[in-house]
């Protein structure tokens, strides 16, 4: 099994304070395993963190996680949800992950 790092992206843009975070969690959950989003098997999602609107998900295999980022555009919908929020989905890394997340939050 790959690395827990390389089978984990990160996400940005995740409407924060709208659902409970245990719902949200399950609704990023079920974007990525979905086939449309070039998903597939989710180990863990990890929201909320430490900044808002953004969380962790981990894939079972890493196979998915270069599946998802070749996808144009994630467009995270739910009928709980007011509109289509874009999500903008990069590769974890332990060095660039925070300085990354703050530009993309500010």
């Amino acid at each position: 099994r790959a690395g827990r790092s390389r089978r984990t992206i990160v996400i940005a843009g995740v409407p924060a304070g709208l659902l409970q975070d245990d719902l949200m969690a399950d609704i990023l959950t079920i974007h990525f395993q979905t086939s449309r989003n070039n998903g597939g098997d989710v180990e863990e999602v990890t929201y909320p963190t430490h900044n808002p609107g953004v969380a962790y998900v981990t894939f079972e295999d890493q196979e998915v996680v270069e599946r998802v980022l070749k996808k144009d555009q994630h467009l995270l919908q739910d009928k709980r949800l007011p509109r289509r929020y874009p999500l903008t989905v990069t590769r974890y890394c332990h060095h660039v992950s925070s300085s990354l997340i703050n530009l993309i939050v500010l």
